[in-house]
């Protein structure tokens, strides 16, 4: 099967909803604290998310993971909205932006490999790309963020049958003034030798609360994944 191959790229498309999104900047009382969620609703939003595995060796391997996410949409706020230095003025239209884009490098280590299973545990360098915007009119203020953040990270895997193979996977770390945690679930059959098709389903949840920002996001999204080793 593709997964079995040094080299396994995985590429899979499809939708996120939104199922929280809570914000506050600054987070003092000279910030509102609102709710994209309630604003712009639940979606959907495209997602897609690209995934490359290099097996090093039989225990030793190292990944690559590319995963945008980000939406604009117009809403009216119920309540004036004081957000990074602006005031935003209740039941006008305001285009409403949030990026929230990760970028990550890793490493695995390989603790069980056979016909049947496989388990990696490992650690992850994730660079957060994010981003939130509101614009009414002439006023306009964004408040960006790009920082690094280290994740642990698990994996695993167990083929029934010839063709079948279910999947799972983590990516997190939660303490302190926030937490990170991107968990999938994927179901894949095997094409042909090096080809698979699977169905994933994924939740990434996260944030921080800090003097500068308060943001708790929880995003659930179901996508269709093809994947191919050499």
């Amino acid at each position: 099967m593709a997964a079995d191959q040094t080299i396994n790229v995985r590429f899979s498309a499809g939708s996120s909803w939104q199922a929280r999104n809570d914000v506050q900047i600054p987070n003092t009382d000279s910030g509102t604290r609102f709710s994209l969620f309630e604003a712009v609703g639940s979606g959907p939003v495209p997602a897609a998310r690209l995934e490359i595995n290099w097996s090093v060796n039989a225990r030793h391997g190292l990944r690559i993971m590319l995963a945008p996410l980000s939406y604009t949409e117009n809403v009216e706020f119920d309540q004036p909205i004081d957000f990074n230095g602006q005031r935003f003025i209740a039941n006008e239209t305001t285009s409403a932006s949030y990026r929230f884009n990760s970028w990550r490098v890793g490493y695995h280590y390989t603790l069980v490999s056979d016909n049947v299973r496989s388990f990696r545990v490992g650690a992850t360098l994730k660079v957060r790309d994010a981003e939130i915007r509101l614009q009414q009119g002439e006023t306009d203020s964004s408040n960006d963020n790009v920082g690094f953040v280290p994740l642990l990270y698990l994996a695993g895997s167990y083929k029934f049958g010839d063709r079948w193979i279910i999947k799972a996977d983590l990516d997190g770390l939660a303490g302190g003034p926030g937490r990170a945690i991107d968990v999938g679930l994927a179901l894949d059959f095997a094409l042909t030798r090096r080809w698979n098709l699977g169905a994933e389903v994924r939740i990434l949840d996260g944030g921080a609360d800090v003097e500068d920002v308060y943001n708790f996001a929880q995003f659930n999204s179901a996508a269709i994944a093809l994947s191919t080793g050499f």
